[in-house]
């Protein structure tokens, strides 16, 4: 395996001021067709929060934990960070990597599963970051996804388990477990995963993407009361114009569904309504903006509103155990070991072990412009 010289954590970016918002939610609906309106609206989400995203200052501490932990495991490879949506702009970090002599680094994004925007989006930010520093650019190579990694699983189950010690006693052995994950359109999910190594799943619902979110649950949800506890699938934050079909239900559907008795597609539960509900924002790596509003503020409004008790899960990006997956999963790839992964889909769920991932894997056609105006 090729040695490293630097390690890059890079994520999706979010604002950090009132004057960042609007600039930033243009960068990420470029090329999407979102109307005006539609972003003054979103805008208000981070504007009740003073203008600033969690995830920038979730991504500084995950950086300095990773660095300990780094540290810790006698790893000497200097950090740095890069984001697809605002400063530092992945360009701007590579082209600093360049001028300190980076030759070749590897890459932990801030999404674990499989899917254009989750995985391939990133390979897409990397290689035109790479092309715009030119020759003198380091090799950049990324980490694999890693939702069935002990120390993704692990602080996930802690969390949920906290979530739920937290209702009235009476209620919770009877709560229901609701994962939830970022809605993307049905094209793409069905896109996910590699044809040429067997992991794209074409006729399943969701593809790859929802299967993954569909085991990561199903680890999570098996740690938590010793897996008593039923769960279901559902997602959240769709931005998409009607017309295109997203997966489905919302979450907020879901919730309404359950207080009735039955899922979002009629089918009746086999014991009623729950007496609580457990959010855990399985798809989601830290809780930024659309974990605080979309789950903490409007899922939260919707199941107060049913009379439906509620408790959510925190993300494990900040987790010790987190920190130490990351370092695990560098010494993985430098060494060529077999994936540390848990359950059903096992290491074979990657099958270019701890390399890259195959270049046909998570093609998606409709793609958007790349970013612009890294100086806005």
């Amino acid at each position: 395996m090729p040695a490293y010289d630097a390690f890059l954590l890079l994520s999706f970016g979010g604002p950090e001021g009132q004057q960042d918002v609007l600039p930033f939610l243009e960068n990420v609906t470029r090329g999407r067709g979102v109307p005006p309106e539609r972003l003054v609206e979103v805008a208000e989400h981070y504007r009740a929060y003073g203008g600033v995203s969690p995830i920038n200052g979730q991504c500084r501490r995950l950086l300095e934990a990773a660095g300990t932990a780094f540290a810790a495991g006698g790893m000497d490879l200097p950090l740095y960070w890069g984001n697809r949506n605002w400063h530092p702009f992945i360009e701007d970090t590579v082209r600093q990597m360049s001028a300190d002599g980076v030759t070749r680094a590897l890459a932990f994004v801030t999404s674990a599963y499989s899917s254009y925007s989750a995985c391939r989006q990133y390979l897409d930010d990397i290689d035109r970051a790479v092309s715009v520093v030119g020759p003198a650019a380091p090799n950049i190579d990324k980490i694999r996804p890693y939702f069935n990694h002990p120390g993704f699983i692990e602080p996930f189950a802690a969390s949920a388990e906290a979530a739920l010690s937290g209702l009235a006693p009476g209620v919770q052995a009877g709560a229901r477990l609701v994962f939830t994950a970022h809605s993307v359109p049905v094209a793409m999910a069905a896109s996910s995963g590699s044809p040429s190594t067997g992991t794209a799943l074409p006729g399943a619902v969701g593809g790859r993407y929802a299967a993954e979110l569909r085991e990561a649950a199903r680890l999570i949800s098996e740690r938590v009361r010793g897996g008593s506890l039923p769960f279901d699938l559902v997602f959240q934050s769709r931005s998409g114009p009607p017309s295109v079909p997203w997966l489905e239900p919302d979450v907020n559907d879901h919730l309404a569904a359950l207080a009735k008795g039955t899922l979002a597609n009629g089918e009746p539960l086999r014991d009623g309504p729950p007496a609580a509900v457990v959010v855990v924002p399985v798809g989601f790596v830290s809780d930024h903006m659309e974990v605080v509003h979309d789950l903490d503020v409007e899922a939260a409004a919707t199941a107060a509103s049913l009379g439906l008790p509620f408790a959510r899960a925190s993300a494990p990006g900040l987790t010790p155990r987190f920190a130490q997956m990351v370092r695990e999963l560098v010494a993985e790839r430098v060494s060529g070991a077999e994936p540390l992964a848990l359950g059903s889909f096992g290491p074979r769920a990657y099958p270019a072990g701890a390399g890259s991932c195959p270049d046909d894997c998570c093609r998606y056609a409709q793609k958007r412009p790349p970013v612009t105006g890294r100086s806005s």
